[in-house]
């Protein structure tokens, strides 16, 4: 049992009814999730707000609420606390409540548009072979040294997060890796936490349905960057055009990483194939099995990041050289008649555009480029338009297909996605609405030496329609389908 008051360390509050003297034994913001003695947080969300089920969290046996607003009718014995924020309080609480685990281990957070999960996944692959003991919190999964746990969201709820680090804490964990979304830092998920690091990879068109602008959105992942402490680094890439605007008011440490220009880590591409990378980093050369130019700048930031904690050049170089690609980033197959099949969670135009452009760098031209994509319902709608032309320029041949449609019509996306393709490309593309007829096709498509691409899912192993999940694994419907081909 923890004491209210205690737990309320730092949080700003605007008032109080009750006392605060009141033991809880678990904090929540689901009502329905509340039991006996528990904290309810009452958050404005975008669809529910956590404010109209007050009552019912005091029904399940809820003693205190936290509250941006106090409720008309006030329950005798359950004690009630107002704030500004109450996203902002439960991220403090959270981390007050579990006794501040981030401080017991190197948390660094990984955070921009693109390469997130491949730069916090590989940071635990590296230092897990180096011999340490680490934590990852990614959109991919949540692990906790060698324990594996799903994950929900990029970033999860704060006390979702301050749980899996305290388990973290422990464990033994000396270091973790967490990427860091927008949503997360906007929502005040991270707010309490002492990170020794932060790493921005690259801004790009996403996420425009949550925060509006690209202005919006991009000075939400500087807010990241404003917040660390002197103690930490900010490792930016100034290769992006938004890598220095996120170093600007940063009170850590300023580092830069780029590949085109001037920085504190510096890489080259020496041969770029589907086997790998050859890449002189600073004056050292070091061969991964990543692939592409994106992969460079990731191989890069882990680089960086490695030595910046303290371990040694030689190593880092030696430990790179034996990390394994991240599950549906750039997952390629290769069937009897060599067609190559590749699997890519690219669900943004710079995604898609990085992904093509490392294809077309290593193909020599005569192979066909068979692209199937689509974009997922609910979600920022402007970029269709440009997956759709970004698709049909750089590939051979595409097919439009469904993503996770959500609560959308597909036709409708599918529609959005066509409005983007230029006139002189339209012959190059068919829509199949159903992805696992359209990823068949593909592979009906392919001759010998052809690349196929299936794009947007990546890792994801279902595909949501109408509120439902059913299960749905690009990779291993891609490999089916090439199987059947060589009956």
């Amino acid at each position: 049992m923890k004491v209210l008051k205690d737990i309320l360390y730092k949080v700003t509050i605007n008032a109080v009814v009750g006392s605060t003297a009141v033991e809880i034994d678990a904090m929540n913001f689901d009502s329905r999730k509340v039991s006996r003695n528990n904290l309810f947080v009452a958050i404005k969300g975008l669809l529910f707000d956590g404010h109209d089920y007050i009552s019912k969290a005091i029904e399940n046996g809820a003693n205190s609420v936290v509250c941006e607003v106090m409720p008309g009718d006030l329950v005798d014995g359950v004690t009630y606390v107002e704030v500004d924020s109450s996203n902002k309080a439960m991220a403090i609480m959270a981390s007050n409540y579990f006794g501040s685990p981030s401080e017991n281990l190197g948390l660094v957070g990984v955070t921009g548009t693109n390469g997130k999960t491949t730069v916090a996944s590989l940071l635990y692959q590296l230092f897990k072979k180096a011999g340490y003991k680490v934590g990852l919190l990614s959109t991919v999964k949540v692990l906790v040294d060698n324990q594996e746990y799903a994950a929900t969201h990029t970033t999860p709820d704060s006390i979702s997060i301050n749980r899996y680090l305290s388990m973290m804490s422990e464990a033994g964990v000396e270091f973790c890796f967490m990427e860091v979304s927008s949503h997360g830092i906007h929502q005040y998920r991270t707010e309490g936490l002492h990170f020794e690091g932060g790493v921005f990879t690259n801004l790009s068109h996403d996420h425009l349905d949550y925060h509006k602008t690209f202005a919006e959105y991009r000075n939400v992942k500087k807010k990241f960057f404003d917040e660390l402490p002197q103690t930490a680094f900010a490792l930016s890439n100034v290769d992006d055009k938004n890598g220095l605007y996120m170093l600007q008011n940063t009170k850590a440490k300023k580092k830069t990483y780029a590949l085109k220009q001037y920085a504190d880590y510096k890489a080259q591409i020496l041969e770029n194939q589907f086997g790998g990378l050859l890449l002189k980093v600073n004056d050292s050369e070091v061969w991964t099995k990543l692939i592409g130019n994106f992969n460079a700048y990731n191989v890069l930031a882990i680089y960086a990041v490695s030595e910046l904690l303290g371990l040694e050049k030689g190593e880092v170089l030696r430990l790179i050289s034996d990390l394994e690609n991240v599950s549906g980033r750039f997952q390629y197959i290769e069937s009897k008649d060599n067609i190559t099949a590749i699997v890519d969670y690219a669900h943004t135009p710079d995604a898609l555009k990085n992904v093509l452009d490392t294809i077309n760098s290593i193909r020599t031209k005569n192979e066909e480029l068979i692209t199937v994509v689509g974009c997922g319902g609910d979600r920022d709608r402007t970029k269709r338009p440009k997956m759709g032309h970004i698709a049909t320029v750089l590939s051979t041949k595409v097919i439009f297909t469904n993503d996770n449609p959500r609560g959308e019509d597909p036709k409708v996306i599918l529609d959005e996605i066509e409005a983007g393709v230029e006139p002189q490309n339209f012959k190059k593309t068919l829509t199949i609405e159903d992805r696992y007829q359209a990823i068949k096709a593909a592979c009906q498509m392919a001759q010998p030496n052809d690349i196929i691409l299936v794009a947007g899912k990546g890792h994801e192993t279902y595909q949501e329609i109408k509120g439902e999940r059913f299960d749905f694994d690009d990779l291993k419907i891609v490999k089916e389908c090439l199987s059947q081909m060589q009956k």
